[in-house]
């Protein structure tokens, strides 16, 4: 698989060709998660669902901050192979297996003690609390295959290849469809046997990774050894505000939910299927906002502000024709699409209103993962996590609340997608005069360890 040097060539036919994969693996991690909830549902009941979303919403939860860690490889890897220095490329990598393996075995330990306290103090109903802890503890156990997996992607993605990784996300998505019902109902382990599904489908696609790239030297990977302090620090120092802004985008999703739920049952029911079409329509920007990361860092790191400028420009007008393409499709389709999860009735009112109102506000957040990629680009991970608080803590949440109190229900989409445009402005205010392009990760005086 070609790794693209995005020091030089054309910037949009990279952008495209570099984004695309990305986008379809976005795609596939999502319908891992529809699958799985889908025979889970189907096999085992409603209560089970239940369970099972509890204890993936802890997974998610706890696995946050070292997936934000995960994201610091795209920024330093990105830039040693912008600086054309493959003996730091190397040496960071061992580094970043080291902290991400000690991180992923303490959080697997400690989640597997504690899971069920942790369920407990979510008030768990005691009749999901036995399921939800079996699927959690298993899930503990194979946490070191789902950051595996992703830290490879991760990896592939900062040298410029994002086709290899499609593969694994691919791999694990098959799998886990057919060992999802042939687990819980063929050999009757029912919520276990999901659990064990997802963990086998990651550990045998993270092992796929491993030797693929391996054998065709796709990456320098070494047998690991300690790290120099300099290296964990800076490893830290972007990784830690990084992992940070998953946690504040989570709590600033739960806090929206706190609005939502003051209106009922019906409005949460049509909120969640709206959001279910949400999290579709966003993995395009998502995508490129990932893209932007890995392409603006090999620039930086090769002093190619130019081309970084014109990565902007480029970025946000891919992002624009998409974005305004989705809108008018919602717009179109939103009742119909409403309609696969709830087929009629106040709740697909709601939600059917709730997508037509948001949908050309699409744009604006979009431009958000476009900007925030490339500031990430250079290691301005803390300021991105100021721009994340402000987006989610002083404007979208108060906004929400504020809207939804003037004007009912569907004050909820006005509130958010105005929040969308402010933060955007926001983004643009940082990337346009911020200091962000003084950063300098990888000072003169600074030790590689060998």
């Amino acid at each position: 698989m070609a790794q693209y040097d995005f020091t030089k060539g054309p910037l949009v036919k990279q952008l495209f060709l570099f984004s695309t994969p990305i986008m379809l693996a976005n795609l596939l991690q999502v319908s891992y998660q529809f699958i799985d909830s889908l025979w889970v549902g189907n096999l085992l009941g409603a209560n089970a669902l239940g369970a099972i979303t509890i204890a993936s919403t802890v997974v998610v939860t706890v696995l946050s901050f070292i997936i934000g860690i995960n994201h610091a490889t795209l920024t330093i890897l990105s830039q040693q192979r912008g600086k054309g220095n493959d003996h730091g490329l190397k040496s960071y990598l061992n580094a970043f297996v080291v902290v991400l393996a000690t991180l992923s075995l303490f959080a697997g330990v400690s989640g597997f003690l504690f899971s069920e306290r942790i369920l407990v103090l979510l008030d768990t109903p005691p009749e999901m609390l036995a399921d939800a802890n079996a699927y959690l503890r298993i899930n503990f156990i194979g946490i070191l295959f789902l950051l595996g997996y992703n830290f490879i992607s991760s990896v592939l993605r900062s040298l410029g290849d994002s086709k290899t990784p499609l593969k694994f996300v691919m791999a694990a998505v098959l799998l886990n469809t057919v060992l999802d019902p042939l687990f819980i109902s063929v050999f009757g382990w029912g919520m276990e046997g999901a659990a064990y599904a997802t963990v086998i489908s990651q550990g045998l696609s993270f092992l796929y990774g491993l030797i693929y790239t391996l054998r065709r030297k796709l990456v320098p990977f070494t047998l690991p050894s300690l790290p120099s302090k300099e290296e964990v620090w800076l490893i830290l120092k972007l990784g830690i505000p990084s992992g940070l802004q998953m946690m504040v985008i989570h709590a600033g999703v739960l806090a929206i939910l706190s609005v939502v739920n003051t209106f009922g049952e019906e409005v949460v029911a049509g909120f969640g299927a709206s959001q279910r079409i949400d999290s579709l329509i966003t993995l395009p920007a998502m995508a490129l906002g990932t893209a932007v990361n890995s392409m603006a860092g090999q620039n930086i790191g090769a002093n190619r502000w130019d081309r970084v400028r014109q990565l902007a420009i480029y970025g946000a007008l891919y992002n624009l024709a998409i974005m305004l393409v989705m809108a008018v499709v919602i717009v179109l389709l939103a009742e119909s699409l409403i309609g696969l999860f709830i087929p009629e009735g106040e709740a697909a009112t709601f939600g059917t209103d709730y997508l037509k109102i948001i949908a050309f506000f699409y744009p604006f957040i979009g431009l958000n993962f476009i900007l925030n990629g490339i500031v990430r680009g250079s290691g301005a991970m803390y300021q991105v996590l100021v721009l994340n608080v402000i987006s989610f803590w002083v404007l979208r949440y108060p906004l929400t609340d504020l809207f939804s109190s003037l004007f009912g229900p569907n004050g909820i989409a006005f509130g958010m997608g105005i929040s969308f445009v402010l933060s955007s402005i926001f983004s643009f205010g940082y990337f346009k005069f911020g200091k962000w392009k003084k950063q300098d990760l990888f000072s003169k005086g600074q030790k590689i360890s060998n």
